[in-house]
């Protein structure tokens, strides 16, 4: 079998099938790596603590508050007599300390050498620093916030267990709408495991599409109550979530960054449940002032149509149609009578003027001059006779009288 090389301590170790390491050496290996690591400083959460008295040491596990990791510290009574009167389980520390591997159970330990409590100024320093963070990312824009559903079908609920939050949410939205169901998650609402816990369910809640609205409510309580609610992962999981999520977390001055991120703030969880139910004594007033109202803009209508069709049918047009058509048919009659006068004068005026017209043209025509006795003569081509210049002796000529033409001869 091929032989595989492993660094392992910083040191190059050949191990294989048939050659590999003890426990114990792999164990020393550890150790000596970790010993050679300097001290650093350690921020965390006390979730349990171990004082005997007369013991001479310290033990107590110091966890992440925002991920389920934890690791113990063990330090001189002296270290932690220093610190006993202001720190506690539950308590926020910084420690100094170094990391120890023991060997023996492959177990790694901080061996701590100071100890100091997180104050209630520098945790809002750094909730102030995390909020401007946050913030410059967009996660709290009033774009970004969803609307809540006018009547919630089913509603999430992440709550402490057998919590007055809870009652207060339940007995105030059932109050207000009977018929509201509720999908429930009761978890740790401060401590340790909250920040894990209230995420998880906000996760939850949010991959059930039955879910309409999640609602994250919590009793008052001091600032070191309320650091779950302000934690960043928290606030990155209800920014996530498709769901519109109320906050309603302590009392009206308390001011977590879950209320920030969140699409609805309420101030109390009494406030939460009036917000997203709505009352049904309230809507049914709401119903009865709107059909109150339409029916008044509907008589108000029928009224003016009926004051409208009255003033119509008041009118003399309408009372008495045909009224109408006989002044029509009358000023018709006038009309046609005037026409026909017009008409008539102007053919009498028209027959005058064409009989004095005839008569001046029969008066002055050829015919009448040559009933009188006269006598036109015409040459052979046709053209009369003006002058006498104009034939010649022996020449015929074609007299036309009044009564026909005949033929005559020029005397020389």
């Amino acid at each position: 079998m091929s032989v595989r090389r492993t660094t392992l301590a910083g040191m190059a170790v050949t191990t294989s099938a048939e050659a590999p390491l003890p426990v114990s050496e792999v164990s020393r290996l550890i150790g000596g790596w970790i010993d050679r690591l300097g001290a650093v400083w350690v921020e965390g959460q006390i979730t349990q603590l171990s004082r005997r008295p007369g013991a001479g040491m310290v033990f107590l596990t110091l966890r992440d508050p925002s991920y389920d990791i934890s690791v113990g510290v063990t330090c001189r009574r002296q270290v932690f007599d220093a610190v006993a009167d202001v720190v506690s389980e539950g308590a926020r520390v910084i420690v100094h300390c170094k990391p120890e591997w023991y060997a023996p159970r492959g177990q790694l330990s901080l061996r701590a050498a100071e100890i100091r409590p997180v104050g209630v100024g520098e945790l809002l320093a750094r909730l102030e620093q995390l909020k401007k963070s946050l913030a410059r990312e967009g996660l709290f824009a009033p774009e970004r916030k969803k609307p809540l559903p006018f009547l919630p079908q089913l509603i999430g609920l992440v709550c402490g267990r057998a919590s007055a939050a809870e009652r207060d949410v339940l007995e105030n939205a059932r109050h207000r709408w009977p018929a509201v169901r509720f999908e429930v998650r009761n978890v740790a609402v401060q401590g340790v495991h909250a920040v894990p816990g209230v995420v998880q369910a906000v996760k939850e809640l949010d991959d059930i599409d039955e879910v309409d609205v999640i609602i994250v409510a919590r009793g008052g309580g001091s600032v070191e109550d309320l650091l779950p609610f302000s934690d960043e992962q928290l606030v990155r999981a209800v920014a996530a979530c498709r769901t519109p999520v109320v906050s309603a977390i302590g009392h009206e001055p308390d001011n977590p960054l879950l209320d920030l991120v969140a699409d609805l703030r309420a101030s109390t969880p009494t406030d939460a449940a009036k917000k997203v139910v709505p009352d049904v004594g309230e809507e049914f007033e709401r119903v009865r002032m709107l059909r109150d109202r339409a029916r008044r803009c509907v008589e108000a209508f029928l009224d003016r149509e009926e004051r409208g069709l009255a003033q119509a049918l008041a009118r003399p047009s309408i009372q008495d149609p045909h009224r109408m058509i006989d002044v029509r048919a009358e000023e018709v009659t006038a009309l046609i009578e005037r026409g026909r006068r017009c008409l008539r004068h102007q053919l009498d005026r028209a027959d005058s003027e064409l009989t004095h017209t005839h008569a001046r043209v029969v008066a002055l025509s050829p015919a009448a001059t040559l009933k009188r006795g006269y006598a036109v003569l015409q040459r052979s081509d046709g053209h009369a006779v003006r002058a006498a210049a104009e034939v010649q002796p022996g020449e015929a000529l074609r007299a036309r009288v009044s009564e026909g033409e005949f033929t005559v001869r020029v005397d020389a």
